[in-house]
C-alpha cells in the first residue's frame, strides 16, 4: 500500500513539474533571427561536376580486372569533402581523393572492376557520399563479360 501511494505521489509530482512552463515562451526572438541569417548564408555548397558519370568497358574476359578514372571539378562555392564511396558489390572498388577539393579544384575517382565470377552483361554503380547539397552522387560502369570456357565433361583439366 505504501509503495502504491509513493508511486502515485511521484507521478503526480512529475506531471506538475513537466507541465509547468511552455517551452516556446523561452525562445528569444533575436536568436530566431540570428539562426535565420546563418541558415540563409549556408546555401553555398560544393558541386561535384564529372567529365562523365558512366563508363562502358566494352567486352572483357571473365577474370579480367579493369579500371577507369573518373575526373571531377568542384564547381561550387565551398570546399568539397568526399566522406565515402562504395561499390554496389565487392567486385567494384573505388579509390578517391582524400583531401578537400577547393572551389575550382579537381579530383579523381578510380573505379576497379573484377570480373571473376561475373559472366554476361554487368552494370555496377559507385555511390559517393559527400558534402554536396544532395549528399550523394552516383557513377556507373558496365561491361559485357565473356564467360570462361568450361572443360568438356570427363576431360581432365591440366594446369
Amino acid at each position: 500500500m505504501k509503495n502504491g501511494i509513493l508511486i502515485l505521489a511521484g507521478i503526480f509530482a512529475m506531471t506538475l513539474v513537466s507541465c509547468k512552463e511552455d517551452a516556446t515562451k523561452k525562445v528569444k526572438e533575436e536568436n530566431v533571427e540570428i539562426a535565420a541569417e546563418r541558415d540563409a548564408k549556408n546555401t553555398d555548397f560544393p558541386v561535384m561536376t564529372f567529365a562523365e558519370t558512366e563508363h562502358d568497358f566494352g567486352t572483357i574476359n571473365e577474370g579480367d580486372v579493369v579500371e577507369h578514372k573518373f575526373t571531377f571539378t568542384n564547381t561550387g562555392k565551398a570546399p568539397l569533402v568526399i566522406v565515402n564511396a562504395k561499390g554496389s558489390c565487392g567486385c567494384t572498388v573505388p579509390q578517391w581523393t582524400k583531401d578537400p577539393v577547393p572551389p575550382g579544384g579537381s579530383g579523381e575517382m578510380l573505379v576497379k572492376f573484377n570480373s571473376n565470377g561475373k559472366p554476361n552483361q554487368q552494370t555496377k554503380q559507385v555511390t559517393i557520399t559527400a558534402n554536396t547539397e544532395a549528399g550523394k552522387e552516383i557513377l556507373k560502369i558496365k561491361a559485357l563479360v565473356t564467360p570462361k570456357a568450361k572443360p568438356a565433361s570427363g576431360t581432365p583439366v591440366s594446369e
